[in-house]
């Protein structure tokens, strides 16, 4: 795996180079970011990391990914915050965000408002964030092809 200085975009040079959907993984755990990680681009992904908030928007910005997974209680910048600084750019707001969280559903709807667009609860299986995934990137572009 290869891993750029300062973009944390991983690569696996042993392995074909993946022409999938572009997500942006963020989340401050590192085992549970690089398991994911790991899963997405065996699955078809190419996969772009950040650690918090902060760098999470600047990721958003600088990659425009296809799909944004972002955990909800990060340092500095929670995600919380992130998810309303990039539904509030025109530059992301139409990319896709599924809120990976252990809070309950419920809450997150009240905190977030208009802002998520899914939510996965944590710890979940690989499996079923694929699928969310896959809905989500559905969706987005029969939306997409509807502008």
């Amino acid at each position: 795996m290869m891993l750029r200085r300062g973009s944390m975009v991983t690569e696996d040079l042993s392995r074909p180079r993946v022409a999938g959907p572009l997500v942006l993984l963020v989340d401050d755990y590192d085992d549970s970011r690089e398991m994911y990680a790991e899963f997405l681009e065996l699955a078809g992904y190419r996969v772009c990391q950040a650690r918090d908030g902060r760098q999470g928007v600047e990721k958003a910005r600088e990659f425009g990914p296809d799909l944004i997974l972002m955990d909800l209680s990060l340092p500095g910048m929670d995600g919380w915050e992130a998810i309303k600084q990039l539904k509030s750019d025109d530059r992301t707001r139409r990319i896709p965000v599924i809120a990976l969280s252990g809070h309950n559903q419920n809450e997150v709807a009240g905190k977030l408002g208009p802002g998520w667009d899914y939510f996965v609860a944590k710890p979940c299986q690989p499996e079923d964030l694929v699928k969310e995934m896959q809905r989500a990137l559905s969706i987005a572009a029969l939306a997409g092809g509807q502008q």
